[in-house]
């Protein structure tokens, strides 16, 4: 006999912050993406949809999803230490943090606070480019060049990129050098293979997508997957997520307004994956 509804265990719920990060000065092509956080927001909590997840999830009901606003940011200063201290806050207090950039480069300051929550920890890279350059134009902390810095200080143990379809020698050999587990666009129907058996922090850059779903990014970059594909992989990877980012969307790009809604269908789904993972 199955178990009735109200025998079946409630699914743990944990509380999620949204963090924006309004950073670009680490672009190499066009800044951005540093107004995107506020324009996420509004598509997410737009009256025109609901809150509702394909999952189930009232996002935006119950209390789970908090705003943590804004990390407050001198474009001409380091700006690392600021987002790593926001990011730590938000760990603290005992929520999981879902950052809003930005571009890729804040996803390492972001990893420095999350490691020390969780001493084991996999990445779940989505993307068009690897970023791991060791230096692109003379710069170290390019956005280019965050999962090099991340993987060199060892803040995961394991990275699996998807979606890459922007390979070239040195970035091949990096890929080597870190161990990492690369699912280029030609290979993507292995994305359907990843499990993790420890916890995942997820990083989706918006040019994961094909430009046909997502024109509002600096990096356009062809041949990419649907917003179907991305949230198949977001919704049914096994593993516990523990935090993610959403980065890249620039809204400068996006004059009809699509993309916004794409960053904000995805940092829905994703909110939700983050609410209800258990490990």
């Amino acid at each position: 006999m199955s178990r009735s509804a109200a025998e079946t265990p409630p699914v743990r719920m944990h509380s999620v912050a949204l963090l924006g990060i309004p950073y670009d000065a680490a672009s190499s092509f066009l800044r951005g993406p540093a107004a995107a956080p506020p324009v996420i927001r509004a598509a997410l909590l737009s009256d025109s949809t609901n809150g509702w997840s394909e999952s189930g999830i009232d996002v935006r009901g119950g209390g789970a999803l908090r705003d943590a606003g804004d990390v407050a940011l001198d474009q001409g200063s380091d700006v690392r230490a600021p987002i790593e201290s926001a990011v730590q806050s938000i760990l603290g207090s005992g929520a999981r943090p879902l950052c809003l950039g930005g571009d890729h480069s804040v996803t390492y300051p972001v990893l420095r606070a999350v490691r020390r929550q969780y001493p084991r920890l996999s990445l779940l890279h989505l993307d068009a480019h690897s970023d791991l350059y060791d230096a692109f134009e003379g710069d170290r902390l390019s956005h280019a060049c965050p999962f090099a810095r991340i993987m060199e200080e060892r803040l995961a143990d394991r990275l699996v990129q998807v979606g890459i379809r922007t390979m070239n020698p040195h970035l091949e050999a990096q890929a080597d050098r870190f161990g990492v587990e690369v699912i280029t666009m030609d290979d993507w129907d292995d994305a359907s293979e990843i499990s993790f058996d420890t916890p995942v922090y997820v990083s989706v850059d918006i040019d994961v997508l094909d430009p046909a779903f997502a024109p509002g990014v600096s990096h356009r970059e062809p041949g990419g997957p649907s917003v179907r594909d991305v949230l198949r992989v977001l919704r049914r990877t096994p593993g516990d997520f523990i935090g993610g980012d959403v980065v890249e969307f620039n809204p400068a790009q996006d004059p009809t307004g699509v993309t916004a809604w794409v960053a904000a269908k995805i940092v829905r789904e994703l909110a939700a994956r983050l609410m209800t993972a258990t490990p």
